[in-house]
């Protein structure tokens, strides 16, 4: 089957036709007859991809293709279609399964993945002709949608084939067919060899795209135009749209390729509303590729947008893509070779819309990626080349970067690429950890087909290694290295890594030879001997490696053996040396085995005439030997490069401190008779220190006698030592020295008494002998060694004690302790002695302790507690007791303390028996004490006793005195079968835990009280009724002949009295005869009629304290009729009655009887007008024992209460429902505009439409749930509608359409409902939709198209006309509302700020209908401009513009400029090029007056001279290098680039004087005369005078750049100024403007309003104008077809009467003159009058006179009583 789309029309019609059997006319009938083609008719069958389908190709199509039938092959597609595709992955899938696909972790994966976007365009681009360019946008600014990335290009597009084969993956371009037909199948041959292999042959896995896009977000639309097609195909594929089919059981590998016209965004939706742009760019393009990724994960969106990030990743782009951006030689700042035609320019330009900032990046433009900053930095390279056995080519490039005075030259890299998978501790990339210029990098990047595979480095090659090689090792860590590979070489699907590239290249068939940087042709030759020789000649010239810093002063060395090298040497105080710097003061060591020397840095040698910092080879430096003392030479000087630089600090000092253990380095002190004294030791007062005797050690603990040998001299020492005491201050207690003692070294003797309590310092110091510049502890800069002792005098042991404060009040058994102070016998306070056990005594009391605690010198006895009986209760006695400490010389103290009673302890409670009897309602009394644990009776403020008994509640007394009485309430206690009953009465004191509660028993008496009462019913057979009983009785009977008895609690009977029948109540009958309960008997009890639950019944005995109760349930009767019960009363016309009717049988009081049963449903029956009988069932309900009717439905009828009557048996019921309209089912137009209805485009239809909703037969069915809706037909008119009135209770609804827009045709408005989710038709009106003559809908520019737009110039006039819907021009419009819009750059590319130019008055000539922008400036500066014409009449509309793409070009050339500014230079008479170098790398151009580039035909020469300023003397000139004064370099396209220009050695000139290089062009043929460009410099033959002033003048240079630039600031701040000042004028007119507005609208303004005022006026206007608009209103029907400058409108549509009763008499006295026109003028009148023949009622303004009367209207009047009026 072959599906054919008719796309001749704008209604695409899609047929399946059957082909099989058929040949290619057979074909050609049936499509005609299918489409209904005329026989004279043209067309053409093709494919999607716009190939012409023949009797050829139509045997090679396949199922499910898609052809169009078109008028012309190049026919445009009116309406977009629809192609079904099929992208199931190829079987690479499977078979490649193994191959690295995955982005690395850790990696930063970003840049690789665009870079596989970036792959395909450049494979799409690289057969165009121009400019190659390739887009990144980026858009993440809500403004746009969601975000997105985007990639663009303009290579030459995909046909549908080739998008579908795009979508398929691991498809490659080996395997994939990019036509349908095999005649249309291009060939996949590798392409020829170039230079760097550029060959863009980079995309042919079929993998790396959509891996790309689905690792940024989770949907891609691609969007491409095949060159020469007309046609735009887009291909969706969507992350969720994938896992939707596979929840489905759907084929996931089947989507739908949309074929569409260029610029059409009707698919687009809001969201994706960026799109809209780009597409509307397509109609630009003759080809193009568009990749839109949506989805983006939020982690890529923070990186990718970060400023920082931004920075990084297109920086790694740039790397990637260096060679095809910059040519074969890179980005060399340095080569002014022309770029290869084979190599057209490529720009990749990067785009990123964040929501705060914008920036636009081309990557031509990176500075800091690596390539470029290898090849800037290098000096030298080596190029080479090698082949593969299996014919693979290599190109390479080596690149010396050399160590320039104080820095190696290697470029940094702070985002280093790591090989994957590998560890970051053993894979260190930075050079600091080799102190080598590359570190531990690999040595070769390597780049296949011209594109950098970032994971594959290779370290080297054998030839390029230090083996036996005499050159410094540093110099093999000093080049770079890269490596360019043709498409032999296998790389991994994603372009990450190289398969097995080191491995192919050091197998032995690979040859390496060395390519001519000249002729660019390999060199035969042993490849290691060239390269060393290359990088020895690279070492040799460009490294520079000491740098000599800090000049001090030049002197004679005279112990410089050859009197030559004597004079003159220059001394510095620092040098510079591979990074490290070494400054007097600094230690170093000497590399020398024999004599190694460490010391320290004294100056620095350089033979040589020398001032200020010098760079030099070699020098020498002098040192001074360490430690200081044990040499005889102290000071050595040795040259710079005998200093070991793998020394370090650390282990030159552990030498020199070795050497410094030869000096006193500790004391060793020692304690003959053995009463050593510990550190930090405590000694008791009065305790002897020492003997002492004390040795000197050296650094090695040998003992050294008093005197030392230290170089040639000795040193003679003693010991010194000293006692001080640390109080506040310090007091020396002891000072002795000893001297030296053979064998026995330096003695001290024993110290005498030390008892003052305090911390003491023992200082044992080593002292020079020497005394006469007194003590003496520093030698060789050290202190002698010392040893110190801390100890402490503490107190002595105790020998006396003293009472500590004690209260002298205490309670019995209340425990107290007594505190205890010790003594030593210098009376200091002590500790107490160990294991102490005091004794206590005291007549009369019993005493006791629990423990004795120690803290400090305070010894408590703790616990202690004093008993004793006292005289009577709460009396005090005062008692003395008696301290002991057995051991202590003074060992006893007396102490006085008062005793009171103890705590509370018991409870005692008395009573007369136990247990004690009482009456049951009789009270009881108790008599309580409270005792301490003596017996005393104690006072206790606030103690409170308890009594808990049974039945009564808790009674508290007070017993703050020590006893108390209490006396309870009576006890009422239940009597069980009349026996006493045992009570228990608790007594306890809840604040006292302590104390035990108390328990006494009570028994309770019965007593003769009525507690019990009994019913009896004397019937046939005495019925005994039960407390509480349930009693079944038949509804509407009566309980009769009730008698009740009485008993008390002994249970004996007791005679009802008088008294007692008085206290009878009963809860039945209102009128009890009293003579009967004196008699025992109850009045009857009559039973309810209705079964509705129990029913209780009482009597009672004063006040129901004795009560009995029964309850009676009564049962049905017999059935006595037939009951209905209906669930709801209300039913729906065709609608089933929701819920059953319940049917059953009832007794007389119309109580259910439960008669019925399951078989009796089949002798029910009912009837009723318009009941469907065939859907009424009668059902057994279980649940409720009935029956119930289902399927009650009414079928006809109109809406009213309806009557059914069941029958059953002999029994009838009637039921009456209400029955109301049906479901809603359609809608009818109740009233609306009168037809032929004719709108103009953006209008509205002034008459509502007034429709009704209704059921099927008709009948009004309102639900307020309905929803009412306009569609039109077709679907291209746009409605803006309003509803006035929602859905009503009478089911009607009003809506107005407020506005129409379209194109001019007939339509129809459809009115469709929507019930919960179920749509009801409606009626259709038609309408005939007409352009509006005052609308503007296009911009049309008219301007001389071959006009060339010169920098600086003048626009050409612009033409502007403004064109309404009927295609006719317009002027109905402000013309301020025009304007001009510039700015730099594509359309799509709008800047934040603009130029604008508004349209200025016309000139006489000037037609009415046109507007004409004349004498516009021209930019100053070249490049891509816009202009874009707008016209906006309503701010709420969109603006309606035109664009126009100028190229500004440069002017006439004038003159000849440098690319930058240049400053002054300075040379000097010498020999050193440095010094007489004037320009550098300096690019002349011609250019414009505004500085463009302006020669790019202009070829010739541009001569070089100096000459003397023109205001000054002739003198002589110096010449330039090569003894010239004139030097012509080439000058191509009008640029010359001078690498470098120089004077000549000892060039002759005037010192001091100034002259001016003068660069003169000379060109064949200038267009106009050019200017020369001159640059001044200065010349000295003084190098060492004037260097300062050479850095002044640079300085002068600076500042007057800086002082330009804060001119142009301020000029430009100025501007700012003045246009802010403009501003604000013209905000001024229009305030007032705006106050004399309001004022007139009543709005009072006369006070400066602030901002929070103005923002609450319009709050509030806003919200009156939506109470306004939201309010009602009553519609004038008629409909005003006439308009015009004058027409004004009819007499109905001019005003709106708020007030209905005032509205009804207007339009009462004139409803003849509604529909009257009123013009502002007779001659509008006339006019329209005459254009409707008479037909149509007229009235102008200028004819009216109106009479100043302030009469009421009728109805006031009359409500007035105003009777003149009343005849109106």
């Amino acid at each position: 089957m072959i599906q054919v789309n008719d796309c001749r029309f704008e209604k695409i019609v899609k047929k399946n036709l059957e082909t099989r059997g058929l040949d290619f006319n057979g074909f050609v009938q049936v499509v005609q007859k299918e489409f209904s083609v005329p026989s004279n008719e043209t067309f053409v069958l093709t494919t999607t991809d716009r190939i012409i389908v023949d009797g050829e190709k139509l045997d090679q199509l396949k199922d499910g293709t898609t052809l169009y039938l078109l008028r012309k092959i190049d026919q445009v597609l009116l309406s977009s279609v629809e192609e079904e595709i099929n992208f199931v992955p190829h079987y690479n899938t499977l078979i490649e399964s193994g191959a690295n696909e995955y982005f690395i972790e850790g990696q930063k994966s970003l840049p690789c993945a665009l870079a596989e976007l970036v792959d395909n365009a450049l494979s799409a681009t690289a057969k165009n002709s121009g400019v190659r360019s390739i887009e990144i946008r980026l858009f993440f600014n809500k403004r746009f949608g969601k975000p997105a990335i985007i990639v663009l290009d303009n290579g030459s597009g995909m046909t549908s084939k080739q998008l579908n084969n795009w979508a398929i993956y691991r498809l490659s371009k080996f395997t994939r067919e990019n036509s349908t037909f095999e005649s249309e199948v291009e060939g996949s041959d590798p392409p020829a060899h170039v230079p760097r292999s550029l060959n863009s042959d980079i995309s042919f896995f079929g993998v790396g795209g959509k891996r790309a896009v689905f690792h940024m977000g989770d949907a891609v639309r691609m969007i491409s135009r095949p060159l020469g097609s007309p046609d735009v195909h887009e291909l969706v594929l969507s992350k969720d749209e994938f896992q939707e089919k596979a929840q489905k059981k759907q084929d996931v590998y089947r989507s739908k390729i949309l074929n569409r016209m260029p610029g059409d965004v009707s698919h687009i939706t809001d969201d994706e509303r960026f799109l809209r742009t780009i597409i509307a760019e397509e109609t630009q393009k003759e080809s193009f590729t568009v990749v839109v990724i949506t989805g983006i994960f939020q982690e890529h969106i923070n990186y990718l947008k970060l400023p920082v990030c931004f920075k990084e990743w297109t920086r790694e782009l740039a790397h990637i893509y260096h060679y095809y951006i910059h040519g074969h030689n890179g980005n060399c700042k340095a080569d002014v070779s022309p770029t290869s035609d084979d190599l057209r320019r490529i720009d990749i330009v990067v785009t990123l819309w964040a929501s705060k900032r914008t920036e636009k990046m081309n990557l031509r433009e990176v500075e800091d990626d690596m390539q470029t900053l290898f090849i800037n930095a290098a000096k030298d390279t080596f190029e080479f080349r090698a082949e593969s056995p299996d014919g693979g080519i290599v190109e390479g490039v080596l690149r010396y970067h050399p160590f320039l005075y104080d820095r190696e030259t290697y470029p940094k890299d702070s985002c280093v690429n790591q090989a994957p998978g590998e560890n970051d501790d053993n894979n260190e990339m930075e050079s600091e950890a080799t102190g080598q210029a590359r570190g531990r990098r690999d040595i070769f990047e390597c780049f296949w087909n011209g594109r950098l595979i970032p994971y594959t480095t290779i370290p080297g090659f054998h030839w390029c290694q230090k083996k036996g090689s005499r050159l410094p090792e540093e110099c093999y860590s000093r080049f770079s290295g890269v490596l360019f590979t043709d498409g032999k070489f296998r790389v991994s699907a994603t372009k990450l890594k190289f398969m097995e590239l080191e491995k192919e290249l050091e197998q032995r068939g690979t040859h390496f030879t060395r390519v001519c940087p000249i002729q660019k042709s390999s060199k035969r030759g042993d490849i290691q001997k060239e390269f060393t020789n290359w990088l020895q000649n690279c070492h040799e010239t460009l490294d520079k490696q000491v740098k000599f810093i800090d000049y001090k002063e030049t002197v004679t060395r005279s112990e410089v053996q050859a009197k030559k090298k004597q004079h003159p040497w220059a001394v510095f105080s620092s040098i510079e040396q591979h990074g490290r710097r070494y400054t007097a003061g600094d230690i170093v060591k000497s590399q020398k085995p024999a004599q190694i020397i460490h010391g320290t840095v004294l100056k620095f040698f350089l033979h040589g005439a020398h001032k200020g910092d010098v760079f030099a080879t070699g020098g020498e430096v002098e040192i001074k030997r360490e430690p200081q003392g044990l040499y005889e030479e102290i000071t050595k000087v040795i040259p710079i490069a005998k200093i070991d630089m793998t020394a370090t600090d650390e282990n030159i000092k552990n030498h020199i401190e070795n050497e410094r253990k030869k000096l006193p380095d500790r004391l060793k002190v020692d304690w003959p008779e053995g009463n050593v004294l510990p550190e930090n030791a405590v000694l008791p007062a009065g305790t002897p220190i020492g003997p002492i005797k004390v040795e000197i050690l050296n650094g090695n603990g040998d003992s050294i006698s008093s005197r030392i040998q230290t170089g040639t001299h000795g040193i003679q020492l003693n010991v010194s030592l000293k006692v001080v005491f640390n109080g506040a201050t310090e007091d020396k207690v002891l000072s002795l020295t000893a001297s030296y003692i053979s064998k026995k070294g330096h003695f001290f003797t024993e110290i005498g008494n030390l008892h003052r309590l305090g911390k003491y310092t023992l200082t044992l110091t080593t002292v020079l002998s020497d005394t006469s510049k007194g003590v003496q502890t520093v030698y060789g800069g050290r202190e002698l060694p010392e040893y110190k002792h801390e100890f402490r005098v503490k107190e002595g042991f105790a020998e006396s004690f003293s009472v500590g404060e004690l209260s002298s009040s205490f309670r019995v058994g209340e425990p107290f302790d007594i505190p205890l102070h010790m003594k030593d016998c210098y009376n200091h306070t002590t500790k107490p002695p160990p294991n102490i056990k005091p004794a206590l005594q005291s007549s009369g009391l019993e005493l006791s302790y629990e423990t004795t605690t120690c803290s400090g010198v305070l010894l408590t006895i703790q616990g202690v507690k004093a008993k004793g009986k006292l005289p009577n209760y709460a009396s005090v006695k005062n008692y003395d007791i008696k301290v002991t400490l057995p051991r202590l010389k003074n060992d006893t103290q007396t102490v006085k303390i008062s005793l009171h009673p103890g705590n509370p302890h018991s409870l005692l409670v008395k009573s007369k028996t136990n247990p004690v009897e009482v009456e049951n309602g009789n009270p009881v009394s108790f008599e309580i004490e409270v005792h301490d644990e003596v017996g005393n009776i104690t006072r206790f403020p606030g103690l409170k006793v308890y009594c808990q008994i049974p039945g009564l509640d808790l009674m508290e007394k007070d017993c703050s005195a020590g006893k108390a009485d209490l006396e309870t309430k009576p006890v009422n206690h239940k009597i069980v079968n009349g026996e006493p009953q045992i009570l228990e009465a608790r007594f306890e004191i809840p604040s006292q835990k302590q104390v035990a509660p108390v328990t006494r028993q009570l028994m309770v008496m019965p007593s003769k009280r009525i507690s019990r009462m009994e019913l009896f019913s004397q019937r046939e057979e005495e019925l005994v009724l039960k407390n509480n009983e349930n009693i079944k009785w038949k509804a509407g009977g009566v309980l009769e002949k009730l008698f009740y008895k009485l008993y008390d609690e002994a249970g004996r009977e007791v005679p009802i009295t008088a008294e007692i029948a008085s206290n009878i109540k009963v809860t039945w009958g209102t009128d009890v005869d009293q003579r009967n309960l004196v008699n025992g008997w109850l009045p009857d009890l009559q039973v309810s009629k209705h079964v509705d639950g129990e029913h209780l019944y009482q009597v009672s005995y004063q006040e129901k304290k004795v009560s009995f109760c029964f309850r009676i349930v009564p049962c049905p009767d017999e059935p006595a009729g037939l009951k209905a019960t209906q669930p709801q009363s209300i039913v729906k016309l065709g609608e089933t009655l929701s819920g059953d009717i319940k049917l059953e049988l009832v007794d007389q009081y119309n109580n259910v009887t439960k008669k019925l049963t399951s078989t009796c449903g089949k002798s029910f029956s009912a009837e009723a007008e318009g009941l469907d009988k065939t859907s009424i069932d009668f059902k057994w309900n279980e649940s409720c024992s009935c029956v119930v009717a289902i399927g009650v439905r009414f079928h006809s009828g109109s809406p009213g209460p309806r009557v059914i009557y069941f029958h059953y048996k002999e029994f009838t019921k009637s039921v009456v429902l209400e029955v109301t309209a049906g479901v809603p089912s359609q809608i009818k137009l109740v009233s609306g505009p009168e037809q032929p209805l004719q709108v103009l485009n953006g209008h509205d239809i002034p008459t509502p439409f007034l429709l009704q909703l209704c059921d099927e037969w008709g009948n009004p069915s309102p639900d307020e749930n309905m929803n009412v809706e306009i569609k039109p037909s077709p679907v291209t008119l746009t409605l803006t509608t309003e509803v006035l009135n929602p859905m009503d209770t009478e089911g009607k609804t009003c809506i107005k359409v407020n506005q129409i827009e379209g194109s001019k045709r007939y339509y129809a408005l459809e009115f469709k409902g929507s019930l919960n989710g179920k749509s009801i038709p409606g009626p259709s009106v038609n309408l005939t939709l007409l352009p509006d003559p005052n609308k503007p809908v296009r911009l049309s520019v008219d301007f001389d198209r071959n006009v060339k737009f010169s920098a600086g110039g003048k626009f050409p006039v612009f033409s502007v006309t403004v064109f309404s819907e009927d295609g006719s021009p317009m002027t109905a419009f402000k013309p301020a509302d025009l304007s001009m819009l510039l700015w730099e750059g594509p359309p799509s590319m709008r800047p934040a700020t603009i130029t604008e130019l508004k349209y200025r008055k016309p000139v006489e000539d000037e037609r009415k209908d046109c507007y004409e922008f004349r004498e516009e400036e021209i930019p100053t500066r070249v490049g891509e401009y816009t202009v874009e014409f707008s016209l906006q009449t309503n701010k709420k509309e969109d603006h309606l513009r035109s664009q126009i793409c100028v190229n500004v070009v440069a002017n006439e050339p004038i003159t000849l400029e440098p690319d930058c500014q240049q400053q002054t230079p300075v040379v000097f008479y010498c020999t050193e090029m440095a010094n007489r170098i004037l320009v550098e790398n300096m690019t002349l151009k011609i250019t414009d007056q505004f500085g463009n580039s302006a020669g790019q035909n202009l070829n010739g020469t541009v001569s070089i001279s100096i000459k003397c300023p023109e205001e000054e003397r002739s003198r002589i000139l110096p010449l330039f290098d090569g003894r010239t004064n004139i030097i012509s370099v080439k000058l191509i396209e009008g640029s010359v680039l001078i690498n470098s220009l120089a004077i000549m050695e000892d060039s002759p000139g005037e010192n001091g004087s100034r002259y001016v290089l003068h660069f003169k062009p000379e060109v064949t043929n200038p267009p106009t005369s050019l200017s020369p460009f001159e640059l001044p410099f200065h010349f000295y033959n003084d190098f060492e005078n004037q260097q300062k002033k050479v850095e002044l003048m640079k300085k002068k240079d600076e500042l007057t750049e800086a002082v330009k630039e804060c001119n142009k600031f301020f000029h430009k701040i100025c501007d700012q100024k003045d246009l802010l000042k403009n501003n604000v004028d013209v905000s001024t007119r229009k305030e007032v403007s705006l106050r004399n507005e309001l004022n007139e609208r009543g709005i009072k303004t006369e006070h400066q309003l602030s901002i929070t005022d103005i923002k609450r006026c319009l709050k509030q206007k806003t919200s009156e104008l939506e109470t306004i608009e939201k309010t009602p209103r009553r519609i004038f029907s008629i409909h005003g077809k006439f308009n015009g400058p004058d027409i004004l409108g009819m007499v109905g549509q001019l005003a709106f009467v708020a007030d209905d009763d005032v509205a009804r008499v207007i339009s009462w006295i004139l409803q003849g003159d509604m529909d009257c026109v009123i013009t502002t003028t007779t001659t509008a009148a006339q006019k329209l009058y005459e254009d409707t023949r008479g037909n149509q009622q007229v009235m102008a303004l200028d004819n009216i006179l109106v009479q100043q009367e302030d009469r009421p209207l009728p109805h006031v009047a009359i409500l007035d009583g105003n009777s003149d009026l009343v005849n109106f």
